[in-house]
């Protein structure tokens, strides 16, 4: 059963997501950590996009 979430919340939690996994798991893409993230949080194409342009990726 899925729950309903306020707009953009998903979002917050893969940002949130992503900073921990590349934490504990440095030597990982960044590429791969953001195609996890976009399934595991049902993000949209734009929100690809977005996690895709942020700063501090190497």
């Amino acid at each position: 059963m899925s729950t309903i979430q306020p707009k953009g919340e998903g979002l917050r939690k893969a940002v949130k997501w992503i900073a921990e996994e590349h934490q504990y798991n440095p030597d990982r893409n960044y590429r791969s950590i953001i195609e996890e993230a976009c399934l595991k949080f049902n993000l949209s194409p734009m929100d690809a996009e977005y996690l895709n342009k942020l700063p501090g990726k190497e």
